[in-house]
């Protein structure tokens, strides 16, 4: 896989040329798990400014999942025997996985960027293992996905999974546990070793204590025990009081605003633009700046920072498409969405285990720093991996309905697919409406082409009947469409976004 180097010197300024079919797509596969092609082409000739304040609102006001009857359930709630209750709790955190590996297909930027918070406000639910806690979780990320980042900090950290998962459930006045006061500082607002001290996480963890009241059933949720608070005076960031919960968060902001600001906006860049933002080469720096400084003028609120981003030439910019290599979740669900196909819940729950077996597991992020993207995704058993999964999920869209593969040929190629005789017309539009740059050079497409004739070229060249073949008509186009797919799945520029 090439390496690619961030050599992107556009601007924020606003992109105001009407989008064409390599920017539609790339902003659907970036705030989104991509689109239709119905979708792409009714975004085609659309301002992006109007396109993305769409998506945005559309995800402001996106009502959260709805929640599933054991949302506050408790140890109680469940059969006494062992292994009745751990089925019970399996079934329920199936089930629950593909409702939310379904939200993620259907919700575009809202859940793109749940997604994205649960990488960075990472809990486990292996290690909490409460389902009601799962669900809490999630309505919190989905909540907060594009609101105020303050307010998301200060709601995340007394969710029952982080108090669970980070250990403030253990942190008694008497004796602080430190874990959740580190990663709110290295991992959630400022990042490792900047602008705190070890003094500051100390005095953090003592600030934070007494949320430990876990009740006498299991799963109960979690309460504030002021009797096990260290109600002491705190030195934080040069900041003295008789600091608790909610100081912590008002002081951090209040002494560390710049900070938070070039931090999360880094993550988002890195995230939705390009995994490089430090080569001095290039303008991401200039960039990170000036989404900061609209977080910071925004008081933290999320959304005018993406609308900004979303809408620059910098983020339409060629060096910022096909760049950023595609999760395993991006693999298998652009793909769904792209082709259209028609899907049970059955494919959507194999698409989610294939993408645990490539490390990328719903509910549980690799450790308390997250999936570290990009490269990571990317080795010999993962790439051999992706290339059996995608062509069996291929052959089994194929064998359910083989004639939605000539349906989506012919929505791709349009006019070219009802009247051309040539196949090579045809496959072209096909190549590069599934791959973001389409390929890399002429021989490459050539040897796509050829993929795409093989099955006809015989009775095509050999025959003379050049003029009989179309794809709305042929009998064996179908085949033609799926070969190509089953191709173009195993091409490098298929594992980028």
């Amino acid at each position: 896989m090439e390496y690619f180097i961030n050599c992107n010197t556009s601007t924020l300024a606003p992109y105001n040329a009407p989008l064409d079919q390599i920017r539609a797509s790339h902003l659907y596969r970036r705030l989104g798990f991509s689109a239709s092609v119905s979708t792409i082409n009714q975004t085609i000739g659309q301002s992006a400014g109007n396109v993305v304040d769409n998506l945005v609102d559309q995800a402001l006001n996106m009502p959260p999942t709805p929640a599933p009857t054991w949302a506050n359930w408790t140890n109680a709630n469940y059969p006494e025997d062992d292994e009745a209750r751990n089925q019970l709790r399996n079934q329920q955190q199936r089930e629950f996985r593909l409702t939310y590996a379904n939200a993620l297909l259907n919700n575009n930027l809202r859940d793109r960027l749940s997604f994205f918070w649960s990488n960075h406000f990472v809990t486990e639910l292996e290690v909490y293992n409460c389902n009601a806690y799962l669900y809490e979780y999630i309505n919190c990320l989905q909540r907060n996905s594009l609101g105020n980042f303050k307010t998301f900090v200060h709601e995340i950290g007394l969710t029952n999974a982080m108090l669970y998962y980070l250990d403030g459930v253990y942190n008694n006045g008497n004796n602080p546990n430190e874990n959740y006061a580190r990663e709110l500082y290295e991992l959630f607002t400022l990042g490792e070793g900047i602008a705190y001290t070890e003094e500051d996480i100390i005095e953090t963890a003592r600030a934070l204590s007494g949320y430990v009241e876990r009740g006498e059933i299991g799963c109960s949720p979690v309460t504030f025990d002021p009797t096990r608070h260290d109600a002491g005076s705190k030195t934080i960031f040069g900041q003295t009081g008789n600091f608790g919960y909610d100081e912590v968060i008002d002081n951090l902001f209040a002494q560390r605003s710049g900070q938070i600001a070039e931090f999360i906006c880094r993550k988002l860049y890195e995230f939705f633009v390009h995994p490089d933002s430090r080569d001095e080469a290039n303008n991401a720096q200039t960039i990170i700046n000036g989404m900061a400084a609209t977080f910071e003028a925004s008081n933290f609120e999320i959304a005018p920072v993406l609308r900004q981003l979303f809408k620059s030439q910098h983020f339409f910019d060629d060096e910022a498409i096909g760049v950023i290599i595609k999760s395993p979740i991006d693999f298998y669900f652009n793909t769904l969405k792209e082709t259209d196909f028609s899907y049970t819940d059955t494919n959507v729950a194999e698409m989610v285990n294939y993408s645990a077996l490539l490390s990328q597991e719903i509910f549980e992020p690799f450790d308390v720093a997250g999936w570290q993207r990009d490269r990571s995704w990317i080795n010999t058993n993962f790439m051999i991996g992706r290339w059996l999964t995608i062509e069996s999920i291929i052959e089994g869209f194929y064998m359910a309905d083989n004639e939605q593969f000539r349906r989506l040929g012919l929505e791709i190629s349009g006019d070219a697919g009802l009247t051309s005789t040539n196949p090579d017309a045809v496959a072209r539009p096909i190549i590069d409406f599934i791959l973001p740059k389409g390929l890399l050079n002429e021989p490459e497409y050539e040897k796509a082409f050829a993929i795409f004739r093989s099955d006809i070229e015989e009775v095509y060249y050999e025959g003379g009947n050049q003029e009989s073949w179309t794809l709305a008509t042929w009998p064996q186009a179908p085949f033609q469409v799926y070969l190509l797919l089953q191709y173009l799945a195993r091409q490098p520029e298929f594992q980028l976004k």
